[in-house]
């Protein structure tokens, strides 16, 4: 997929993200805070990158921000809404909504890397109403229903 991903800087202290190696697929947010911002267990707050975004090119995408995985297994510090999604035509402040989900308070330093984001292909199919859906060899079958075992449910 080729195209161009701009980044506008809305305040001067905002990082234009990059990659952590050459093959990463996401590129690294950072907080564009003035101060240190604590999230207390529990808590949620916004945390502002200081950057609106651009793609251009001939596909449709979908800017996805994910939690950076070493702040999530480390301290559970994660996205309040699992996954972000900045449609192509948002041209506002990309903010980050994060959660302590760990049991201690956790400190945000201005510029640090909060959270990742992949340049995702967007189908636009036509929507439609139907009164049938194909058959199909699962048909309804729901949670655990491939899994005759149901291994599923246990998490380790």
């Amino acid at each position: 997929m080729q195209g161009i991903l701009k980044f506008k800087k809305l305040k001067s202290n905002a990082v234009i993200p990059q990659r952590g190696t050459e093959k990463s697929a996401g590129l690294d947010l950072c907080a564009c805070i003035e101060a240190p911002a604590e999230i207390r267990p529990g808590e949620i707050v916004r945390i502002p990158t200081g950057l609106s975004a651009e793609y251009s090119g001939e596909q449709e995408v979908a800017l996805l921000i994910y939690a950076r995985s070493s702040l999530a297994s480390k301290f559970g510090i994660t996205l309040a809404n699992s996954v972000g999604v900045v449609d192509s035509d948002y041209r506002g402040e990309i903010i980050i909504p994060v959660i302590n989900l760990g049991r201690k308070a956790y400190e945000i330093s201005p510029g640090e890397r909060i959270a990742q984001l992949v340049v995702t292909p967007v189908l636009m199919p036509e929507v439609v109403e139907t009164e049938e859906l194909s058959q199909t060899e699962r048909g309804e079958g729901g949670f655990g229903s491939t899994n005759k075992k149901n291994n599923a449910s246990k998490i380790q």
